[in-house]
């Protein structure tokens, strides 16, 4: 039997500790989901309800998963199973190793698009008119072969990275996905900025329209703020299991939750001002990224076609690459939990994960057209996964993980936690405990239940 303890260990490095969590934390949630969600939604009116929301949400979720996590010093499950004391509560930590599980098979996919998006960029396959990149995008959707097929290689190269472990493996790798996602960034949003017509895609970012305040746009603000921030998905349970003792959990959270919305920031700069540019409305929905955007960077830069052309590339490898550090933390969740349920190797572990997520992104692939008989009730395979996890699992898991650290975990487990055990001041413990026991509960429930239509 393998020694497991043998192969745990700590974050290296503080500076370990933020990219990797922030890795997490910044995905296609924020480059893709938040921008259409801000355009949907009024631009700089969602924006300032969207950073409320992180703050007064955000944060006190993920230093509650902090806590849980860094107290059990294991896998998502045990840890909520230690801290419950074997009481029904510990079925949260099952959960949502099945929730990171589940989200880990079809975000795959969708990071294979990514992936196959970089490829078509770069020999030069994304060009036409709209109606070009709109068939394009369902005929890869639809298609048997290529998405299981970068679906299966976005995995791989997913396992290449886990199986090395916290600090060879996540730690590393976070170091230098993390700043090149910002480069890119960065490099992307200049060139979008200075494209004539930008100012109007600018002002729509940072100028309220504060006619567009409704219960929608404030429901939707909160429900981008609980997702972009990996809450209740087993992510930030299981990276806090290898935080050091010394790790100022308050001081993380607010790091990387401004890291979070630093990005989801610039990704919007990175897309309206080029969006405005060539007159394309900004709520295009859903289908910004892979359908309206590669016709953007063509129109925008069409007297420079190269600049078009790097542009373009760039921004899908920056897709990919936030998909990349996101998927990271899921295969992490479900590597963590066999590894030390099943008392076997990482390696073989993250063997495992790799090869169950490959089956079901595949299937959820096949679902959107290439195979007959994968839909159920209206909705493909892939629908019901994202539908189960994001509007079931997510808000129910959230929601009870307040409610376990609020009202029944030992307020002085928590608090030592919160002080490094009295070694901190600990002045936002009350403020903290006031959010976890009453805001952030009632603000989860109000999610929940705008999610499923019961509260408009």
């Amino acid at each position: 039997m393998a020694n497991v303890n043998s192969e745990r260990t700590n974050f290296g490095s503080r500076l370990g500790v933020i990219l990797a969590t922030a890795g997490s934390a910044v995905g296609l949630g924020n480059v893709w989901r938040f921008p259409y969600m801000t355009g949907e939604n009024g631009g700089a009116v969602f924006i300032l309800i969207y950073v409320i929301c992180v703050l007064l949400l955000g944060i006190p979720c993920m230093i509650s998963e902090f806590i849980v996590g860094r107290h059990g010093q294991c896998n998502t499950a045990r840890a909520f199973r230690k801290l419950s004391k074997d009481t029904p509560w510990g079925i949260i930590g099952y959960l949502g190793v099945l929730t990171g599980f589940l989200i880990t098979g079809y975000y795959a996919v969708v990071s294979g698009w990514c992936l196959q998006y970089v490829w078509a960029s770069l020999i030069g396959h994304l060009q036409g008119d709209p109606d070009y990149f709109k068939t394009y995008f369902s005929d890869l959707a639809a298609d048997p072969v290529k998405p299981v097929l970068w679906t299966v290689i976005i995995l791989g190269l997913t396992y290449l990275i886990i199986e090395h472990g916290v600090r060879d493996g996540i730690e590393r790798a976070s170091k230098l996905l993390m700043p090149t996602l910002f480069i890119l960034l960065l490099v992307i949003v200049v060139a979008s900025c200075l494209l004539p017509g930008a100012e109007k895609g600018i002002e729509f970012l940072f100028h309220p329209d504060w006619t567009k305040i409704n219960s929608d746009v404030f429901l939707g603000a909160l429900g981008q703020a609980f997702y972009s921030m990996s809450i209740a998905m087993g992510c930030l349970c299981t990276y806090a299991s290898y935080f050091a003792k010394h790790t100022n959990l308050t001081k993380s959270a607010a790091q990387i939750a401004i890291i979070d919305c630093l990005v989801a920031v610039l990704a919007g700069l990175m897309i309206f001002p080029a969006a405005f540019s060539v007159g394309v409305s900004p709520d295009s929905g859903p289908s910004l990224i892979f359908i309206t955007l590669p016709n953007v960077f063509q129109q925008a830069f069409a007297t420079v076609p190269v600049v078009g052309y790097c542009i373009s590339l760039l921004f899908f490898v920056l897709l990919s690459l936030a998909a990349l550090t996101s998927l990271m933390s899921l295969h992490e969740v479900s590597t963590a939990f066999f590894q030390e349920e099943l008392h076997t190797t990482r390696k073989r572990a993250a063997l495992l994960v790799t090869i169950l997520a490959a089956v079901i992104g595949a299937f959820c692939s096949l679902s959107l057209g290439a195979v007959d008989g994968l839909s159920f009730i209206g909705k493909t395979l892939f629908d019901w996964f994202d539908f189960i996890t994001g509007q079931i699992f997510l808000p129910v898991i959230g929601f009870l993980t307040c409610i376990f650290i609020g009202w029944f975990v030992p307020h002085k487990v928590v608090h030592d936690e919160f002080t490094n055990w009295g070694s901190l001041r600990g002045r936002f413990f009350h403020l903290y405990l006031f959010l976890v026991k009453y805001v952030c509960p009632l603000a989860i429930l109000f999610i929940f239940l705008h999610q499923l239509g019961l509260l408009q």
